[in-house]
């Protein structure tokens, strides 16, 4: 058995002894974000637009207590349609480990993850962040934590459109996490190329982002950089359109009272409904524009070694 708490897929090993370029991937996205078969092929898009820029994807989850860190496409096909798996975060993580349970990473999990496993680039859809009416609920995403103490690049389309924007911003300004936007000065929202809340920081280039990367090892500063990366103008659904819905969907699970972890699948799921299945779309392009984008980056951090 191996001493560290993970196991890689034999592709994952083979691009870790060839000095090859690897992107993490969360399984969150598959297990609770989208609905079977459309998260199966989601996945498989995301694995191969990573190889096609050059670098090896490593999906990570936790199956039956032992944390993998890269899949075959068989047990990708399994996961997509296991139903109850857990969702980790750094709370539960050990937990589902020690009790043998199946669960798929969050973002903060995958980060965690990717770091035991020496990768440093990773790809998501958005991330987590403080939720509206946190400031009652204290409902924060411990995935802002993660950001401010592990050392992985995260490139998401910003924070998830149905969060406190300007909130999760303000945290991750006091936590020291650098919130970098890709080729604009607006943060991107999610679902949406531009949001009302302007970018700390902007970079152009893949380059420019592992150079950053790596300066922040040299100072010794602690955690990772969010690269928000707005999703393609033609896929997007635009602000104006997309804000009532999300108002809708709050309302309703209010209604229903959803609280916990259960809020994030159950708004996505809501605005899904709404939109007739348009954010659905716009999601699969963002994703598979990010793992673009991390590819590049990754590849920029492997050729440029200190």
């Amino acid at each position: 058995m191996s001493p560290l708490p993970f196991i890689c897929s034999a592709a994952v090993q083979a691009a870790k002894d060839a000095g090859t370029p690897i992107v993490a991937l969360e399984s969150t996205i598959i297990t609770h974000g989208m609905p079977y078969p459309q998260n199966l092929e989601m996945a498989r898009k995301v694995e191969a637009t990573v190889r096609a820029g050059g670098a090896e994807p490593a999906t990570i989850a936790v199956l039956d207590g032992v944390l993998h860190v890269g899949l075959t496409d068989e047990v990708l096909e399994k996961l997509a349609q296991t139903k109850g798996a857990a969702k980790l975060s750094r709370a539960d993580m050990a937990v589902c480990m020690a009790t043998g349970r199946t669960g798929a990473t969050t973002v903060a999990a995958t980060m965690i993850a990717a770091n035991f496993a020496g990768i440093s680039v990773f790809a998501t859809g958005g991330i987590g962040g403080v939720h509206r009416g946190a400031e009652l609920s204290f409902d924060i995403s411990a995935d802002l934590q993660e950001l401010a103490q592990t050392s992985v690049t995260v490139v998401a389309a910003g924070p998830k459109a149905i969060l406190d924007v300007s909130k999760t911003l303000e945290v991750l300004e006091t936590l020291g996490v650098p919130v970098i936007a890709f080729g604009q000065d607006a943060v991107p929202a999610f679902w949406s190329s531009q949001s009302i809340y302007k970018a700390p920081l902007r970079l152009d280039t893949a380059t420019e982002i592992a150079k950053a990367h790596k300066m922040r090892a040299r100072l010794g500063l602690p955690g990772g950089q969010l690269i928000a990366n707005p999703i393609p103008a033609n896929a997007e659904i635009v602000r104006a359109e997309l804000e009532p819905v999300i108002e809708r969907a709050l309302q309703d699970a209010q209604t229903h009272g959803i609280i916990g972890k259960s809020v994030t699948p159950y708004l996505l799921q809501r605005v899904y409904e709404l939109t007739e299945g348009r954010s659905l779309t716009a999601n699969i392009a963002l994703v598979l524009n990010n793992a673009a984008l991390a590819a590049q980056i990754a590849c920029e951090m492997e050729d440029n070694k200190a």
